[in-house]
């Protein structure tokens, strides 16, 4: 072999070595996350008994009571305004619309504070979107998600203790279709208008889809290449954020994993993957602000999705209530100083890698 063939190997080699190792390097960036899943299903506690029936109560309140609640359907989306509302207010928030105009029809964000402590001008966002898709209940999409957001409301205001920072409890309005990604979506009105006034919002959570549960090989599916690294059974909970969002996405799988509940699996992926950036999340990475979205993965799991038979009944209550539990922990971690990850206090800077 003659000097200029062994030296076109060695670069052929080097280049391999090294497309090979920034390939692994980025999939272990995507989707390796901290923590381990539990080996077995958790039996309820009386506790998760409690907020199982009411996150039930709930769904069939806003899915099948109510029903389809959109622009096109004022009257439902008013109803489920006013539902979200008077749950709030009972459970001792006072509760701030947030109104602006579509095609006619007044639409309102609702906002409810749980005040921080130590650093209560830092905020940590978790909400939901309570509108429907067209033609549908919306039992998982996004009844489910609204329910859990009520639920940790609840939860929090129970302890009637304050975190470090204050927590936000939003209903965001306007998440489907035709104003999904849009000014006229809830959530990136109240991103920049929360902007436009200088909070200061360290990081935010939307929980979108979470009542659909499966231990069946199979029933989970991924866009490509997702695909290729996840498992194949829906039995877990994701949590989702765009790339630079990786920190923020890491500590949260970590925290939920330790409790122990229910597994978790997590992606820190370019928006450019299909299902990224589908919830509101996506409204507070356009402001700066970190952005996860927690989900059952929705058209990745559920035969529903969008659909006329996304009904109350389709929904695992059970895994509900301990997804429920686990976040709970998830958002006193996130609303609390002092956490590291990795190895630095959290901070909105922190939260951006």
């Amino acid at each position: 072999m003659s000097r200029l063939v062994r030296a076109v190997v060695v670069v052929a080699v080097l280049v391999f070595t090294a497309v090979v190792g920034a390939t692994a390097c980025a999939v272990n960036d995507i989707v390796v996350m901290p923590g381990k899943n539990p080996a077995a299903r958790v039996p309820l506690t009386d506790g998760d008994v409690v907020v199982r029936d009411r996150l039930r109560t709930d769904v069939v309140m806003l899915a099948s009571t109510i029903g389809e609640r959109h622009v096109r359907v004022p009257r439902g989306l008013a109803a489920a305004a006013d539902f979200v509302e008077s749950e709030l207010r009972q459970a001792g928030y006072t509760v701030v619309r947030q109104s602006f105009t579509v095609d006619g029809v007044v639409c309102d964000n609702l906002v409810a504070d749980w005040p921080g402590a130590a650093e209560k001008d830092e905020i940590i966002v978790v909400g939901a979107h309570y509108d429907s898709a067209i033609g549908t209940p919306g039992a998982d999409d996004n009844a489910s998600g609204t329910a859990a957001m009520l639920a940790l409301a609840r939860q929090l205001s129970t302890t009637g203790k304050a975190l470090d920072r204050t927590v936000r409890f939003v209903a965001w309005t306007n998440e489907e279709p035709p104003y999904f990604q849009t000014e006229q979506m809830g959530s990136l009105v109240h991103a920049r208008r929360g902007q436009q006034q200088g909070d200061r919002v360290v990081a935010a959570f939307s929980l979108e889809t979470l009542g659909t549960y499966s231990d069946v090989d199979g029933s989970q599916a991924y866009p490509f290449p997702m695909n290729l690294f996840y498992p194949t059974t829906g039995n877990f909970l994701a949590f989702v954020g765009e790339s630079q969002h990786r920190a923020l996405v890491a500590r949260s799988v970590e925290v939920f994993r330790g409790t122990g509940l229910l597994p978790a699996e997590g992606a820190a992926a370019p928006a450019a993957i299909e299902g990224v950036d589908w919830s509101d999340h996506w409204s507070y990475g356009q402001v700066g602000v970190p952005g996860v979205m927690v989900t059952d993965t929705a058209p990745f799991r559920t035969p529903h999705y969008h659909r006329a038979t996304d009904t109350p009944d389709t929904l695992d209550y059970d895994r509900t209530a301990l997804a429920v539990r686990g976040l709970l922990a998830v958002v006193v971690d996130a609303a609390t100083v002092g956490t590291r990850y990795p190895g630095a206090p959290i901070g909105a800077a922190v939260w951006n890698e």
